[in-house]
């Protein structure tokens, strides 16, 4: 990796699956940037085991709940992440997973598969339309504007959206008319979340908010799995609470293929894709390594974290 007169020598793990802990340990001692995914956890262990002069992580993620804030700031170490280059990409698997999800696709497509496909029957895979809705966005950022932005052609009647606080000026773009949580769950046709993953949000989506959803209601996350309580999800879903679920992120990931959601009909899960387009993913890649070599020339980042 070189940058104008100077050079850097890099350490690269050459895999898809993520580096082990022993050899990430190990090849973090004396490095003075760290470019990480959201599969490394980045705590106080490694931060010891990078020694002093560790400047800058740049994480190819725009979540950063895999790192200990708290550790890195009090080391003075700056933080590159990739917002923005994500947005439309996961506004548009959140569309296609909503849809999945409220039609029935997965069912159907297994049904044709497997010889279910019968005579023509009045109700058989009726699912739930977008067409006079109500939508509750849960964390109305980004990717929650974007996710509105594609829905609202659809024919959604109103959006709804909660938040640690109101944001007037980008629902306005969407007319959407800022409630409590309790009030977005009651109210809403389809419940979408959009959050960060923060102590307050862990475990946001439990019992309370699935038994004030309507029985028709359609649940889905592509923010962060443990922002769901998945047990009580499991509940929701097979008491009849809520109609169906359709979840991007789970805890853990990946998800045990025995874990009951799996079993339900009415739970499409998703092996966490929503950014998964080769566009996207190069522009992640590069923002990382720009955000890298920034810090380590200690200039200004393309996008760095406020600490």
């Amino acid at each position: 990796m070189l940058f104008g007169r100077d050079s850097c020598d890099v350490e690269h793990w050459d895999s898809d699956d993520p580096v082990p802990r022993s050899t990430l340990l190990k090849g973090v001692a004396g490095a003075h940037g760290l470019y990480c995914l959201l599969t490394e956890k980045i705590d106080k262990e490694l931060l010891d085991a990078a020694g002093p002069n560790l400047k800058v992580i740049s994480t190819m993620s725009v979540g950063f709940d895999h790192l200990s804030l708290e550790e890195i700031k009090k080391r003075g170490i700056r933080v590159g992440y990739t917002p923005d280059v994500l947005t439309n990409a996961t506004a548009e698997l959140t569309v296609a997973l909503l849809l999945a999800t409220a039609r029935r696709l997965m069912e159907a497509v297994a049904e044709a598969k497997n010889g279910g496909w019968g005579t023509w029957k009045p109700l058989w895979l009726c699912g739930y339309g977008l067409s006079d809705s109500t939508v509750g966005i849960l964390g109305l950022g980004r990717i929650g504007l974007a996710v509105a932005q594609r829905l609202k052609p659809f024919g959604v009647k109103k959006f709804l959206y909660t938040d640690f606080e109101p944001k007037p000026e980008i629902a306005a773009q969407i007319q959407a008319e800022y409630v409590p949580l309790d009030k977005l769950a009651e109210q809403s046709d389809f419940v979408t979340v959009h959050c960060a993953l923060t102590p307050e949000t862990n475990g946001l989506c439990n019992k309370h908010l699935f038994s004030k959803m309507k029985s028709t209601a359609v649940f889905i996350n592509t923010s962060r799995g443990a922002v769901v309580n998945q047990d009580n999800l499991y509940q929701a879903l097979t008491t009849g609470q809520i109609a169906a679920a359709g979840l991007d992120v789970t805890v853990p990931e990946p998800l045990p293929t025995d874990h009951p959601l799996f079993a339900l009909k009415n739970c499409v899960i998703l092996p966490h894709v929503a950014s998964a387009t080769i566009a996207t993913r190069t522009a992640m890649a590069q923002l990382t390594v720009n955000n890298l070599i920034a810090g380590l020339k200690d200039e200004p980042m393309p996008k760095e974290l406020t600490l």
